[in-house]
């Protein structure tokens, strides 16, 4: 379980975008249930106000309804109370755990899943395109 780095939303892999708003869902379940996610990798989320974990949540929403996915949003909202909507500024949302040494955690986790060809050269040189990282080989 892991919550990408906000900026990595617009060029997740399909499987990668996918999988996160079901952890969404599943974490926002589980707070609803037991008041906290309870996993060492995405606990973080405590740390902020529900809203950034909302405002993050509607980020992979919007997400998948760009690129056309069939999701919808009620699967999430029913365990949040309030509205289902982004309320966090980008540059505010998770500001200190979604830092520069998380996304280089980010990418090497991305990196590995190319490498085992869980994600393809297309998907990778994407994500290397879009965040400007020249140290990192892109096939």
């Amino acid at each position: 379980m892991r919550l990408w780095h906000k900026d990595l939303i617009p060029v997740l892999p399909r499987l990668q975008l996918l999988g996160q708003w079901r952890e969404c869902c599943l974490i926002a379940k589980n707070i609803a249930e037991k008041g906290t996610p309870n996993h060492l990798l995405v606990n973080p989320i405590m740390d902020y106000p529900i809203e950034h974990f909302i405002t993050y949540s509607w980020l992979i929403f919007d997400e998948m309804n760009k690129r056309d996915y069939n999701v919808r949003a009620y699967t999430f909202a029913q365990h949040i109370d309030g509205p289902f909507m982004a309320t966090v500024p980008n540059d505010e949302l998770f500001r200190v755990w979604h830092n520069g040494r998380y996304m280089t955690q980010c990418l090497a986790n991305l990196e590995e899943k190319h490498d085992r060809g869980g994600i393809t050269n297309k998907e990778w040189n994407t994500i290397l395109a879009y965040i400007h990282v020249p140290n990192r080989r892109g096939l």
